[in-house]
């Protein structure tokens, strides 16, 4: 029996600096263990807690464990995990799946024709972030992949109601944004992590899937999951969301992460009966 593991990165499992949570100086505070440099810069850590539950899971040969992330490859490739390598992994929202570091090209040309089909292009909702985001607020826009758009802004500055409108604007042409951190994403709605999830689970054979995820670009993925978690911070925390077979921890910062990744190897220790 084959059991996969899909978890977002970003404050799910790997965290910045400024999203630790952890109140310095704190006599208990964990040890962390830099997992991603860039431009000679420590960016994410993770507890050396973590990293060793991390290591145990990849280990396993029943597990399947993939990254699932809203990053661009590129910037996946930045983080270097603990433990063996890891075949898949699914890059820029379910875009992106990579077998061994190289993308898939029959996958993306399966994401290319649904995207075209059901939603408006990206060079639209480009067009409606450039026209409509204040300077004052707004910092960098960048495109992810060629299939989404995201901004990084001051987010104390950027107005609730602009967001607001801009969430209505995109639903009504199959796109979703979501609000992580400094950025500001505009996703399309057929641009799921449970979509490229479901495919390695088919190309594996998992016969069980497990995810874990902090934002509203989780929500799919933690749904499509027979189990699912999410930490006490983010936006699903944030909108008090929760479905049946998900679990709302209590913990936020880094070591939610460590909490999820005790539940992942607990259920990984009783595989075929889910007993975390």
């Amino acid at each position: 029996m084959t059991l996969l593991i899909a978890s977002d990165l970003d404050r799910t499992l790997i965290y910045s600096a400024a999203a630790l949570g952890l109140t310095m100086p704190d006599p208990v505070a964990p040890r962390l263990l830099c997992v991603e440099v860039h431009e000679s810069k420590p960016l994410s850590y993770m507890t050396e807690t973590a990293a060793g539950l991390l290591t145990e899971l990849t280990a396993d040969p029943r597990v399947v464990f993939v990254p699932t992330t809203t990053r661009t490859r590129k910037q996946y490739q930045r983080i270097r995990f603990p433990g063996r390598p890891i075949p898949y992994a699914i890059c820029a929202n379910g875009g992106q799946l990579l077998v061994d570091g190289v993308p898939d090209r029959d996958w993306r040309r399966q994401v290319a024709t649904r995207l075209a089909a059901e939603c408006a292009p990206l060079e639209e909702v480009h067009a409606h972030l450039l026209a409509t985001a204040d300077p004052v607020w707004l910092r960098k826009t960048r495109l992810a992949e060629d299939l989404f758009a995201y901004l990084v802004v001051e987010r104390v500055l950027v107005p609730a109601e602009w967001i607001k409108s801009l969430a209505e604007w995109a639903e009504a042409r199959g796109w979703t944004v979501s609000l992580q951190g400094r950025k500001i994403y505009a996703v399309p709605q057929p641009l799921t992590k449970s979509a490229a999830m479901r495919e390695i689970a088919r190309r594996t054979g998992a016969t069980t899937t497990l995810a874990a995820g902090d934002s509203l670009l989780d929500a799919d993925l933690l749904l499509a999951a027979d189990r699912g978690w999410r930490p006490g911070h983010g936006e699903l925390a944030d909108a008090q969301w929760t479905a049946p077979s998900v679990t709302s921890l209590t913990t936020g910062g880094v070591l939610a992460g460590e909490d999820i990744l005790r539940a992942f190897t607990r259920a990984a220790a009783g595989v075929g009966t889910l007993g975390a």
